[in-house]
């Protein structure tokens, strides 16, 4: 089982090193490491180089276009997707293997601490994650920062995906698409990344008030999903 880590990335200096050195640290190496330079202008790629990465360019800005850019590029049997502020665990790349091995599933999700932040603890994700899958009448969905998925779900939602980062979380609306295509996404809560909480600490407004809307967007956009009832 081939794995391919996947990497966004736009201006992101000041946490790349970070993100790469965990990457590195693991105790199973990914099979590839692609990083994904969605129109940087700080020293973003030039930090990058400097490790064993594949480094891309996708031109058309947007979290959207750039993970699925990478996610085209993969690889591997399972892609895995993370953030360029996320501290990734030594054994991330070995519990995703060990998840697909054991369970029969096309994506999982794990959850997060915030590294610079007070309250050192998942519940804020847990109860996030706990929160979707009610809404979404016991489906489990995802979230950009700690997942992973079968290149096979991948290539059979990759064509339907919504594109329009201002109407949709790209990660809820992957889920989303892997549910109608009918996959199965499952939780392991012991999948634990640290990221940063600068969303939190540079605009409240957006993560406390904008997030949430645009979560209800994106569950209103897909009339058919099991979500759409809110």
């Amino acid at each position: 089982m081939k794995v391919s880590v996947v990497i966004p990335v736009y201006n992101e200096e000041k946490y790349i090193e970070r993100c790469l050195e965990s990457l590195q640290n693991q105790q199973e190496k990914a099979d590839e490491i692609i990083i994904v330079n969605n129109n940087s202008t700080d020293k973003t790629y030039d930090l990058a180089k400097k490790y064993p990465v594949t480094i891309i360019r996708e031109p058309i800005q947007g979290i959207t276009f750039a993970r699925n850019r990478g996610f085209n590029t993969a690889r591997g049997d399972i892609i895995a997707r993370s953030d360029a502020d996320t501290i990734i665990p030594s054994d991330w790349i070995k519990k995703i293997k060990a998840n697909f091995q054991k369970n029969k599933i096309d994506a999982l999700g794990g959850t997060c601490i915030f590294y610079d932040f007070p309250l050192q603890t998942t519940l804020l994700a847990d109860t996030y994650l706990d929160f979707m899958k009610l809404v979404q009448k016991g489906k489990d969905t995802l979230s950009g920062f700690n997942f992973a998925l079968t290149k096979k779900i991948w290539q059979k939602v990759k064509n339907s995906v919504c594109l329009d980062n201002t109407k949709v979380h790209e990660d809820i609306d992957l889920a989303i698409h892997i549910i109608q295509a009918g996959g199965k996404i499952m939780i392991d809560k012991s999948l634990v990344v640290k990221i940063s909480s600068r969303r939190i600490k540079n605009n409240p407004w957006s993560f406390f008030i904008e997030y949430p809307i645009r979560t209800i967007k994106t569950l209103a956009l897909h009339t058919s999903s099991p979500l759409r009832s809110m």
